[in-house]
């Protein structure tokens, strides 16, 4: 038997405890000598601990485990040293547990299991605190210290019972009273153990103390932080007051309206299916809003943010139409001719059909106003069964239109990609770009910049946008961009696109378009039926040529217009028969023509030359006039021509002068004469190196005085050699020439390639010669070469004839 020697009763009265006890594994608490505390009993090994105590001497070890959790602890996860109790009082609950009240007697250390069912005993020895004797100053002053600290732990708010106060002022032994300010400071039981285990007094109480300051330094900046929280809400304490009680209010009468909408919205974040990090963050986010008040400024933005997560397109897609050949009868029932992109669409069918996972194309169609390359987007959409989206880049300048602002910003929103993937409802549509030639740049950013990402198939499958802040995949959308000229778009983008021209309407191909669209859809509009009016061909014709001049087909459609809604003012005032439009009656419903072509040269000319330009609104021929006058050397050159087309006038002499003697030109013809170029019309810019041979051939004619072929027209650039070089906007002057019923067209060797582009019927109605030496561009374009004889030079030469004014800007340069 172990005898404990009760030092706080009577010193003489001992205590017997056995050598071997049941154990009673406790949670969460430790429980010190002395200590009365009630416990709950419910796990059956423990209740039938309790049973054997209460059957012999009421004695049971009180010992930690080391997990809360664990409800059947082995013996390596339960603390060696606990504490020998007295059960006093034990009462059985309805619910099968037994609550007990104990009281700690001493402690003791585990030194063997004896069994372990059905319950633990154990073979115990006690633990005597180490005998302290005298106390010294600094024990008396550690003890007061402990004192003190307690008193500041009460003051700061911590929960102790008075009583406990008065006992700790009676109590002089430095163990009993580490034992009482441990059981009552509510520390880990990690440190409770710690400090159950250590046997000198002085020890285990100045761990006491240390725990007490710590105790205390928390307090103190816990009630710091209250006190500021308190200073701040200041003067709005009591408008969160009254709000508060509004809530209570609203919540007692039902009205949850708030909880119900962030109900909602978890359940789309749910639906959305979104990626596994964008989720995360959108939840992350919705727990930030829970926790906000309903009306503050950031749970109005936080709230936004999130709509605008859940209503994104993340997982959303059509299914893509894969009939070929009902892509095909779309496509044409919509637009006439454009084989070339009808061909790149079907090929994309084609490839997407085979393979199921593939990137969207990015293709730009570059051509000049009204040749349907809007129209044709909406149609390719139609074609692959996908929506539709379209913004217009023109005038943008800042990047944020492209990328979005970031949520920073008040009124902040995402940029117009996702707000158009939004718009669509589908990750796969078909976004048009339009005027991409148009986009502008200032302080705020480059917004071309911000499309390299975007229009780049290797980086927009993980597009950011500064709003979301999360990628999002944009390779499954079909990209096409639009615009009227390459040379404003930046390089590096310009290479991330596939372009395809379109190239202006031929007449013939106007007069079809008109008669299969335009005519058909201006009768709708106007509230007319065919039975009310009608367009011959050669009417159509007559508008094509001379009430429009245009490389698409916009001012021939509203010309079109113009004639069906005089028509329907007609039918309005009860003249309903039918009106049938020709070549004649319409200078009646629009009045004079409007452009007059150049009149046709009657005859051969000397100087006079035949030179094919390009315009925005398709190809034009110039008539360059070139004259021999005395007077000092000097050429003149008028017309208003640019750098580059003065440049070629001088190579042009500059070659005739290098080649005097196969012309049988003396010195003194380019020493004793001045020379003058005019292009008409001289009101209008011109530029570009393309009338080279142009420049040439009218300069040889009236050096050597010989007229030129009047129905021969020509292009081309001329080197100081000879060389004639490839130039562009081909098809347009070939188609220019046509209209002018020239008989013969000069164009480069180099351009050959071009003439695949041109319809048969047009190559059918004209010769095209190739030349890759403007020597053979004299021989056809000259009367005779080279001159038989040496040519006299004249002192003046006759001017000749000045060509009819062009409207639109003209450019005979390469170029498009």
């Amino acid at each position: 038997m172990i005898e404990l020697e009760n030092d706080t009763e009577q010193a003489s009265e001992e205590l017997k405890i056995p050598d071997v006890l049941p154990l009673l594994p406790i949670r969460d608490v430790v429980v010190y000598p002395f200590m009365i505390i009630p416990l709950f009993v419910g796990r059956e090994m423990s209740v039938k601990a309790v049973d054997s105590a209460l059957a012999g001497d009421r004695m049971i070890l009180l010992a930690t485990q080391h997990d809360v959790g664990d409800e059947d602890p082995p013996a390596d996860k339960i603390y060696e040293v606990g504490t020998v109790a007295m059960i006093m009082r034990m009462l059985k609950l309805p619910d099968g547990r037994v609550k007990i009240l104990v009281q700690g007697l001493t402690k003791a250390r585990i030194t063997e299991y004896v069994t372990d069912k059905p319950f633990y005993t154990v073979r115990v020895e006690r633990q005597n605190d180490i005998p302290v004797g005298d106390i010294s100053l600094e024990t008396e002053a550690l003890i007061r210290t402990v004192r003190e600290q307690l008193t500041k732990v009460m003051d700061l708010g911590k929960q102790i019972s008075p009583e406990v106060m008065v006992i700790l002022e009676n109590v002089q032994d430095p163990g009993s009273m580490a034992d009482l300010v441990s059981s009552n400071l509510g520390l880990k039981v990690a440190d409770a153990q710690t400090l159950l285990e250590i046997n000198d007094p002085i020890v285990r109480l100045t761990k006491v103390n240390e725990f007490l300051n710590r105790e205390v330094e928390l307090l103190s900046v816990q009630a710091k932080i209250q006190n500021a929280a308190r200073e701040e809400m200041g003067k709005n304490h009591k408008e969160y007051y009254l709000r508060e009680q509004m809530k209570a209010i609203q919540s007692e009468l039902g009205d949850n309206e708030g909880k119900e909408e962030l109900i909602e919205i978890r359940k789309a974040i749910e639906s959305a299916k979104m990626p596994e990090a964008v989720k995360k963050e959108a939840l992350k986010q919705l727990g930030r809003l829970e926790n906000m008040h309903p009306d503050g400024g950031e749970a109005s933005i936080v709230r936004t943010y999130l709509d605008w997560m859940v209503e994104l397109p993340w997982s959303k897609a059509t299914r893509d139409s894969l009939d070929i050949v009902r892509a095909k009868t779309i496509l044409d029932d919509d637009h006439f001719y454009l084989e070339k992109i009808k061909e790149r669409i079907l090929e994309f069918l084609a490839v997407r059909k085979l393979k199921k996972k593939m990137k969207g194309p990015i293709l730009c169609f570059v051509g000049p106003p009204g040749v349907g390359k809007t129209s044709l987007g909406k149609s390719i959409a139609r074609a692959m069964n996908r929506k539709f989206v379209r913004i217009s880049l023109g005038g943008v300048r800042d990047e944020a239109e492209i990328r979005g602002h970031r949520r920073t910003y008040i009124g902040a929103l995402p940029g117009r990609i996702l707000q158009g993937l939004k718009q669509a409802g589908a990750n796969n549509p078909v976004f048009m770009l339009d005027e991409l030639d148009k986009l502008g740049y200032d302080y705020k950013g480059d917004p071309s910049s911000a499309l390299l990402e975007v229009l780049d198939p290797e980086q927009n499958h993980s597009f950011s946008d500064h709003y979301i802040n999360q990628p999002f995949d944009l390779s499954n959308v079909m990209f096409v961009a639009t615009a009227n000229q390459m040379d404003p778009i930046p390089s590096a983008l310009r290479d991330r696109m596939e372009v395809i021209n379109l190239a202006g309407y031929t007449e013939e191909e106007k007069l079809e378009i008109a008669k299969r669209y335009l005519v058909p859809r201006q009768i709708k509009e106007n509230g007319l039926k065919a039975k009310h009016i009608s367009f011959d061909d050669e009417s159509l014709s007559e508008i094509v040529s001379k009430y429009t001049r245009e490389a698409g087909l916009r001012n021939l459609e509203r010309e079109i217009g113009k004639i069906c809604r005089k028509v329907a003012r007609k039918v309005a005032e009860g003249n309903p028969r039918l009106v049938k439009v020709t070549a004649k009656s319409l200078h009646t419903y629009l009045g004079p023509e409007k452009y007059i072509r150049e009149e046709d040269l009657d005859k051969n000319e000397i100087g006079v030359v035949n030179g094919l330009a390009w315009t925005p609104v398709g190809g034009e021929v110039l008539h360059i006039e070139a004259s021999l006058m005395a007077g000092k050397p000097a050429l003149t050159l008028t017309g208003q021509l640019g750098d580059v087309m003065k440049e070629s006038v001088q190579a042009a002499q500059s070659y005739i002068r290098a080649h005097a003697g196969i012309l049988h030109l003396k010195p003194e013809i380019f020493q004793d004469n001045e020379i003058h170029v005019h292009v008409p019309a001289g009101g209008i810019p011109k530029d570009g190196p393309s009338a080279g041979v142009a420049m040439t051939v009218a300069l040889v004619s009236i050096l050597c005085h010989i007229p030129v072929k009047k129905d021969v027209a020509m292009t081309g650039e001329v080197t100081l050699r000879g060389k004639v070089l490839p130039i562009g906007g081909l098809k347009e002057k070939i188609l220019a020439a046509v209209r002018s019923r020239m008989r013969l067209v000069i164009i480069p060797e180099q351009n050959k390639k071009d003439l695949e582009d041109i319809p048969p019927a047009i190559l059918k109605k004209i010769k095209i010669v190739a030349v890759s030496e403007v020597e053979e561009a004299l021989r056809l374009a000259l009367e005779k070469y080279p001159p038989a004889a040496p040519a006299a030079g004249k002192k003046a030469g006759k001017s000749a004839s000045s060509a009819a004014a062009q409207k639109g800007a003209v450019r005979s340069g390469a170029g498009a």
